[in-house]
C-alpha cells in the first residue's frame, strides 16, 4: 500500500486534540447504531456534518488520524474491522455558516479533531504514538525531469478513475500529497513525499497496468514506469522512521 507517513518530528506524544485555550469545533448532535442486517455501505458528506451507514470503528479511527497505510496504526482490536454501525453526526448552524466559506480539503483537516473527540467521548479511546523503521518508496522527481503540467493553486482538485484492463488516472489540480492518497494501497510499503513540490498542483493523466507482466507489451507499464515515463517521478526504495498511531484502548461505542 502506498500512502503518506504520519509526521516524525519531535517525541512521542501523549493523546491531545488542542492548543491550550482553542475551542475548535465538535459534533453537537451525534447518533450511533449498530447497523441492521441487509444495509447497505454508504458515505454522506452533508453541509453540517456526515452520516455513514454500516461502517466500522478502524474505518473512523482512520479517517480522524488521516491513515491511508495500514502500518501506521497498531492496537485496533479485530471486532473494530467487522462489527458495523450507523453513524450521524451534525454541527451547530454557525459551524456550518463558516464550512460554507472554506474550502472541502479545510473542512476535512478540521474534522480530524473532532472525530477523534468523538472517538474518545464514545468509545473511551486512548492512543499514543511511537517512532518506527518501515520499508517505504521515496517519491521523487526523475532525472528527465517533471513532465506535468503545473496548474493554478486556488483550482480545485478532482481526480478520475477509469480502466478496465488497466488503470487511467486524470488529475486536475492535484498536489503530490493527493496522488499519494490516490495511489495508496500499491505494492506494500509506504510511500513519502520526497519531491519538494511543496502545495504546487498539477494537471496530469497516468495511465498504467497493476497486472503488468513481464515479457507481454500488450499489459501496459507497470506503476513505477508509467510514473516515470509519464509523470517525471520516481519511485525509490528506502527505510525511514515514521510516526505510528498506537490504540492503548478503544472499546464499543456509548449507543443512543
Amino acid at each position: 500500500m502506498l500512502a503518506i507517513g504520519l509526521p516524525v518530528s519531535g517525541a512521542s506524544q501523549e493523546q491531545t486534540l488542542e492548543a491550550p485555550g482553542a475551542k475548535p469545533s465538535v459534533y453537537e448532535v451525534i447518533s450511533i447504531k449498530p447497523s441492521k442486517p441487509g444495509t447497505l455501505p454508504s458515505s454522506n458528506i452533508m453541509p453540517n456534518g456526515f452520516r455513514e451507514t454500516y461502517t466500522t470503528l478502524d474505518s473512523l479511527v482512520r479517517d480522524a488520524f488521516h491513515i491511508v497505510y495500514d502500518k501506521l496504526v497498531v492496537g485496533l482490536p479485530s471486532w473494530t474491522e467487522s462489527e458495523p454501525y450507523d453513524i450521524d453526526a451534525r454541527v451547530a448552524p454557525d459551524t456550518v455558516t463558516r464550512w460554507r466559506k472554506i474550502t472541502s480539503a479545510e473542512r476535512r483537516k478540521e474534522e480530524e479533531p473532532m472525530l477523534q473527540a468523538l472517538l474518545i467521548d464514545r468509545c473511551k479511546l486512548k492512543f499514543h504514538y511511537e517512532k518506527r523503521e518501515l520499508a517505504v518508496y521515496n517519491l521523487v522527481i526523475a532525472k528527465s525531469g517533471l513532465k506535468m503540467k503545473e496548474a493554478p493553486r486556488d483550482e480545485v482538485e478532482t481526480t478520475q478513475l477509469a480502466g478496465t484492463g488497466g488503470v487511467i488516472l486524470t488529475g486536475h489540480a492535484l498536489s503530490t500529497e493527493s496522488l499519494i492518497n490516490t495511489l495508496s494501497g500499491t505494492d506494500g510499503r509506504l510511500l513519502i513525499d520526497k519531491t519538494g513540490l511543496g502545495d504546487k498542483k498539477f494537471d496530469f493523466t497516468l495511465h498504467w497496468s497493476p497486472n503488468q507482466r513481464a515479457n507481454n507489451p500488450d499489459s501496459g507499464p507497470s506503476l513505477f514506469t508509467a510514473l516515470e515515463e509519464q509523470l517525471g517521478l520516481k519511485l525509490v526504495p528506502s527505510r525511514e522512521t515514521v510516526q505510528v498511531l498506537v490504540i492503548d484502548q478503544i472499546e464499543r461505542p456509548s449507543l443512543d
